[in-house]
């Protein structure tokens, strides 16, 4: 018989000190985005099956929890990306003309891990504009992104630049014209960097094709893999203009920050069905896991029946908290339970003050762990004064 406080695999209770760790990080997120003139959405966790997983693909239909509604009876879904419903949002409930900046944080719910050791219920924060079809739109994305790493204490991160449009333009371009399945193997295994699939997928493209997407899985780095690519790709147009745009932002990024790490990989594919140009990953210092992904998606409105520019970014709030050192316990009052109205007066007044003032009850010693009681309220003359723990 089971235990009947063992939860599902990768799910998982939150203790209070984490608990509280992400919560400050989820206000600062939320305060950063509203400086950058965000407003907040707070989409449902469930919807009509068919709305939550329109255009979405494959991948996120098998993260998708379901049930019937009892109500109804229609098929019901828990969502497991926010994005779509964002884009419905700003599609029907919204349909502003101009630009519109939305954000956004809550729960969603994988029926599968991402990784092996990922939740299955990741907190997740994003950002997103629509309406503007420029870089001007990708290049402040991508500083709010990192604005907000900054803020969580994220030290010496890395942002990844790649781009979508490189090997669907190669692939259109190739003149045995293959499939639309095999830009999903070929993303799948640009992603992974396995040469020997890679090969075997391009086997049937035209000689320049296959000699493109093979070199792909050597161009990532430095700012040298653009020219490097230049050298390597063909110069369609499409190509041409993702490079381009990838040398602007580049150079925009690190004009802002100096010391950031920046690279660029070509080969990376993650979310290929996702992304319709520029995409980027920001890492944390000797980590191979990213801390979070983004990019441009301008199709994603389309089946709401307002296919207008999108570009954003999303974090798990849980995954974040677990990649940035512990901050130091807060400290804190330990004050005596009492009746004595000096007393109450006092605690009153030092939590007004944005003070902590933990009261230990009767029978019972302050037992937190959460905070660091480096004072206590005392009765000194009449007075109840503040001493200090040592």
């Amino acid at each position: 018989m089971t235990s009947a406080w063992l939860l599902p695999e990768h799910i998982a209770d939150v203790l209070p000190s984490e608990a509280r760790r992400i919560e400050e990080m989820r206000r600062k997120l939320l305060d950063l985005a509203r400086s950058y003139g965000f407003e907040l959405v707070i989409p449902p966790m469930l919807e009509h099956l068919e709305s939550l997983l329109s255009g979405t693909g494959h991948a996120l239909d098998l993260k998708t929890f379901k049930l019937v509604d009892q109500l109804s009876g229609r098929m019901l879904g828990v969502r497991a990306d926010t994005t779509p419903q964002v884009a419905r949002i700003d599609a029907h409930l919204l349909n502003r003309r101009g630009v519109t900046r939305l954000c956004y944080c809550g729960p969603v719910l994988h029926a599968r891990p991402a990784s092996p050791l990922a939740s299955r219920e990741p907190l997740q924060f994003g950002a997103e504009i629509y309406g503007h079809a420029g870089l001007e739109a990708d290049l402040e994305i991508q500083e709010l992104a990192l604005d907000g790493l900054d803020a969580a204490g994220v030290a010496a991160p890395m942002i990844d630049l790649g781009d979508a449009r490189i090997v669907r333009s190669l692939l259109a371009a190739d003149s045995s014209r293959p499939g639309p399945g095999l830009l999903t193997d070929v993303a799948e295994a640009l992603t992974l960097k396995d040469r020997s699939a890679l090969e075997t997928l391009a086997a049937g493209c035209d000689a320049a094709t296959r000699a493109a997407l093979v070199s792909l899985l050597d161009l990532y780095g430095g700012a040298e893999v653009l020219d490097a690519a230049r050298r390597a790709l063909p110069a369609h147009p499409a190509i041409v203009a993702a490079l381009d745009d990838l040398a602007w932002l580049g150079r925009q990024v690190q004009s802002a920050r100096p010391g950031l790490a920046l690279g660029f990989d070509l080969s990376d594919m993650s979310g290929y069905a996702y992304y319709s140009g520029v995409r980027f990953a920001v890492y944390a210092a000797g980590s191979t896991d990213a801390l979070l992904r983004g990019g441009r998606y301008d199709e994603v409105g389309a089946v709401f029946g307002r296919n207008r520019p999108a570009v954003g970014f999303s974090l798990d709030l849980r995954g974040l908290s677990a990649a940035t050192p512990a901050a130091p316990l807060k400290a804190a009052i330990r004050a005596p339970w009492g009746e004595d109205s000096g007393l109450r007066a006092a605690i009153r007044a030092l939590r007004a003050a944005n003070e902590t003032v933990v009261c230990a009850l009767p029978g019972h010693d302050h037992e937190t762990q959460e905070f660091a009681c480096d004072r206590e309220l005392v009765a000194e003359d009449g007075e109840w004064r503040l001493r200090s723990l040592g």
